[in-house]
């Protein structure tokens, strides 16, 4: 297990190993006015879309499956579609039988940080390299304009109030994670006439909190969600706002938008073998206690995994 083998953090590498991420986290605690999660979908590509959900068990199914067909698999990430840590038992029990079926691997997550803090401890007795945390603004007016509610603690909070708590975990959790050692990257989405010109403010706090590296992501529309007729920023304005950015910590240039069920070389289309694959794993029957799926199971492959 090497942590340089990475594709998300080390862009020489990026094409030589890829990444298989697990969609086994549904439910959401924020909502993003950028964000549309979209599930059962084949032909988008970008964060919160997914052909499937698939349960912890039926997870592992499905990566068995890649470990066969895919040599180059370095690391096995959980990102959503929806958060990680709105879904805390499906994601560390994911992670848990992961690491038990397979010591060697990588593990990643990709999250907003609202939940995160409390599982570090255990995340890092896990052996997760690498986490990404999206933030999207480090000031609480900028911050309440990105986002249409937060959920903490089973209560809806709105974006004035909401957006407080969010960053004051946020941050608290990237301390913690430097704290122990874990790989840190922090994705914020250029926001045009919202957030464009703070970037460089989140790069600074980002720098003074010791973050490896910044992912600096233009917006993307996505049909149905709040900001769906918000332009996406020009080139020049993205590579402005990365030279500034660069100055106080290292930027990112390969993002390849990555869906929750992304598998492979970064930048490369899910095959259909692989969607095909993973539908038929989430129409699975759950696992009983003696760890086996039902001899009537529609795939015999998928009997005795574990």
């Amino acid at each position: 297990m090497d942590p340089s083998n990475h594709p998300c953090f080390n862009a020489k590498i990026r094409g030589k190993f890829g990444r298989v991420h697990l969609p086994v986290a549904p439910r959401c605690n924020i909502q993003c006015n950028y964000c549309d999660r979209n599930y059962d979908c084949v032909n988008e590509s970008r964060p919160g879309v997914t052909s499937a959900v698939l349960t912890p068990h039926q997870a592992m199914a499905y990566l068995k499956f890649v470990f066969k067909k895919t040599k180059n698999i370095s690391v096995v990430g959980i990102a959503g579609p929806g958060d990680p840590f709105a879904n805390p038992e499906e994601t560390m029990e994911t992670l848990h039988l992961v690491r038990k079926k397979y010591p060697e691997i990588m593990l990643c997550l990709a999250t907003n940080g609202l939940g995160l803090e409390p599982y570090i401890d255990e995340l890092a007795q896990l052996g997760v390299s690498h986490v990404t945390v999206t933030l999207n603004a480090v000031d609480h007016d900028i911050g309440a304009k990105i986002y249409s509610l937060i959920r903490y603690e089973k209560r809806v909070l709105s974006p004035k109030t909401g957006i407080k708590i969010l960053l004051e975990k946020q941050l608290e959790a990237i301390a913690k994670l430097k704290e122990k050692g874990i790989t840190t990257k922090v994705n914020t989405i250029i926001l045009p006439g919202i957030n464009e010109d703070h970037i460089e403010d989140v790069a600074k706090k980002m720098g003074e909190l010791k973050v490896d590296i910044l992912n600096c992501i233009p917006f993307y529309s996505n049909k149905g969600s709040a900001f769906a007729n918000l332009s996406e920023p020009p080139k020049e304005v993205v590579r402005k706002i990365r030279k500034k950015a660069g100055q106080y910590i290292p930027q990112m240039y390969h993002c390849a938008r990555c869906r929750a069920d992304a598998t492979g070389i970064l930048g490369e289309k899910n095959s259909d073998e692989l969607i095909e694959k993973i539908q038929e794993c989430s129409e699975l029957l759950e696992i009983y206690d003696d760890k086996r799926l039902p001899s009537y199971c529609p795939s015999v492959y998928f009997k005795n995994f574990l």
